[in-house]
């Protein structure tokens, strides 16, 4: 639980310092550089200090939790199936996330910053969906829990939208 929660943290923060990222490449030098490179180091550190010993504990913990409990256990818990496909994905996410970071380093544009404002979100919606997963477990309709994180997924878009046109507007 502790890998689980420290490496949706270091998720959280990365893609939050992704932003502050691409908001730091529209300063003028020398702020852009040193921003710029401050970023960088920090985002890996986060990445290799964080998330990724976070990852590998999770998934760890996760096998280890399968073994012990065995293959019979896991035959009558269809909803594990899911929360490990999750678990990929999320994987995915977190390794697509130091694509990223080389592509920020090189001084590549990647996202704007309202794109990785969006990219930040998806963490949050792993995170519902393996909660709802692990706590209701075969009691949960996964139809109604898919179309629940699908709507909440819609409001924290819409509510982004909604962000981004307040910002605008101040600056104005």
């Amino acid at each position: 639980m502790v890998g689980f929660v420290a490496w949706f943290a270091g998720l959280f923060y990365l893609v939050r310092m992704f932003v502050y990222s691409v908001e730091s490449m529209e300063k003028s030098e020398p702020e852009r550089t040193i921003l710029g490179n401050q970023f960088t180091l920090m985002q890996w550190r986060v990445y290799k200090i964080i998330c990724t010993p976070a990852m590998v504990f999770t998934w760890i913990c996760g096998i280890g939790m399968l073994f012990l409990y065995g293959v019979e256990w896991l035959s009558v818990n269809p909803w594990m199936y899911l929360k490990l496909l999750l678990l990929l994905l999320l994987t995915g996410y977190h390794f697509y996330c130091k694509i990223i970071i080389e592509k920020i380093e090189k001084g590549e544009r990647t996202f704007s910053s309202f794109q990785f404002r969006l990219m930040n979100e998806l963490p949050t919606l792993f995170l519902l969906s393996i909660v709802l997963l692990a706590v209701l477990r075969n009691s949960l309709n996964f139809l109604y829990a898919f179309l629940g994180v699908l709507a909440f997924g819609f409001s924290l878009f819409v509510f982004a939208k909604m962000y981004k046109k307040h910002r605008e507007n101040i600056e104005d």
